[in-house]
C-alpha cells in the first residue's frame, strides 16, 4: 500500500510506453518519429523502471496505456499488463485502464473485468487519438460502467503531440479535445470524478469554466512545464479552484524533476502547493 502520509507528490499522469511482453508497434512510425521530435525525447522506460524511478523520489504516481486501435491502427499495451505492474509496485503505482470507447459492449465488459479482478482505479481517454467527441452517446456504454463504480475519467484535452508535423496531422482531429465537450459528460455523470488533462491550449478558458461549473471536474497540470502555464491557469489554481487541481507530469515525456522544479517558481502560493501536489488527488481517489 502506498504510505500516503510520507509520499511528498502523487502523479495522476504517466504513460505506459514501453511491454515487456510484446514488442513495440511501429505500424506508423512517422507517428512516433513526430511524437519525438515534439516533445524531443523518445524515452521509454518499462513500468518496473518507472516505479523504481518514482521510488526514488518518494513519490506515487497513476499510469496508464492508451487504447486508439480504432483510429490509429496501433497495437496497445495491456490493460492487464499495466496493472499486474501495479500488483508487483503497490507502494507507489496506482493503474488506470484505457479502452477505446468504439469497442461497445465489449469495452464495457473488458472495464467490469479490470476494475473487479484486477484492481483498476480510473479510465485514460484521449479523444484525439481515440477519434470520437467525449459526449457522443457512443462512449455512454462505457462510461455507464465506469460511473457505476464511481471512478474517475481523465480525458486528454488541448493540441495533441501525438500528429503533430505529420502530414495531415496523422489524420487527428484537434477539436474532439475541447473540454467543453466534457460539460455534458459531467452532467450525465455527476458523481463520477472527471479530469481534464494539461493546460487544454487554445480552450484554456473552456476548461476552467467547466469546472467552475460542476463540481466533480478536475484539472491535471501535465504535459507542460510549470513555467509556461497561462496566467488564467495559475490564478484560479491558488483561488476558486484550489481544491480541484491535481499534480500530474506526462512522464516519461516529461519529468517530475523538472516539473518539481519549475513548479517552485510558478507562482503558486505556499498554502496550495500541498493540495496540487498529492492531497486534492488523495481525496479524489477516495484514499483520504
Amino acid at each position: 500500500m502506498i504510505d500516503i502520509e510520507n509520499i511528498v507528490a502523487l502523479d495522476v499522469h504517466t504513460h505506459a510506453e514501453r511491454s515487456c511482453r510484446q514488442p513495440h508497434d511501429d505500424y506508423r512510425p512517422e507517428l512516433d518519429e513526430a511524437f519525438a521530435r515534439y516533445f524531443k525525447s523518445d524515452e521509454r522506460p518499462t513500468i518496473n523502471e518507472t516505479a523504481a524511478y518514482y521510488r526514488e523520489r518518494n513519490m506515487a504516481f497513476i499510469m496508464f496505456t492508451i487504447d486508439s486501435e480504432h483510429q490509429t491502427g496501433l497495437k496497445r499495451i495491456s490493460n492487464e499488463e499495466v496493472a499486474e505492474g501495479a500488483m508487483e509496485n503497490p507502494d507507489v503505482m496506482i493503474p488506470f485502464a484505457s479502452i477505446d470507447p468504439h469497442k461497445g459492449r465489449m469495452g464495457a465488459r473488458e472495464a467490469r473485468n479490470l476494475i473487479e479482478n484486477y484492481g483498476v482505479k480510473g479510465f485514460k481517454f484521449h479523444p484525439t487519438v481515440q477519434g470520437f467527441y467525449p459526449n457522443d452517446r457512443m462512449a455512454y456504454t462505457l462510461y455507464e460502467v465506469i460511473a457505476e463504480y464511481k471512478l474517475p475519467m481523465l480525458f486528454h484535452s488541448g493540441h495533441s503531440g501525438f500528429g503533430s508535423g505529420v502530414k495531415g496531422g496523422g489524420g487527428l482531429r484537434l477539436e474532439y479535445s475541447n473540454p467543453m465537450h466534457l460539460d455534458d459528460v459531467a452532467i450525465d455523470f455527476p458523481d463520477a470524478p472527471i479530469i481534464i488533462a494539461h493546460p487544454s491550449w487554445p480552450w484554456q478558458d473552456e476548461a476552467l469554466s467547466v469546472a467552475m461549473h460542476k463540481p466533480n471536474i478536475y484539472i491535471d497540470l501535465s504535459g507542460w512545464s510549470p513555467k509556461y502555464f497561462p496566467k488564467q491557469l495559475v490564478q484560479y489554481a491558488n483561488s476558486l479552484l484550489k481544491k480541484r487541481i491535481l499534480f500530474g507530469t506526462d512522464f516519461p515525456l516529461i519529468t517530475p524533476d523538472r516539473w518539481m522544479s519549475d513548479f517552485e517558481e510558478a507562482g503558486f502560493k505556499e498554502e496550495v502547493k500541498p493540495l496540487i501536489l498529492k492531497e486534492n488527488a488523495l481525496i479524489m481517489l477516495g484514499l483520504k
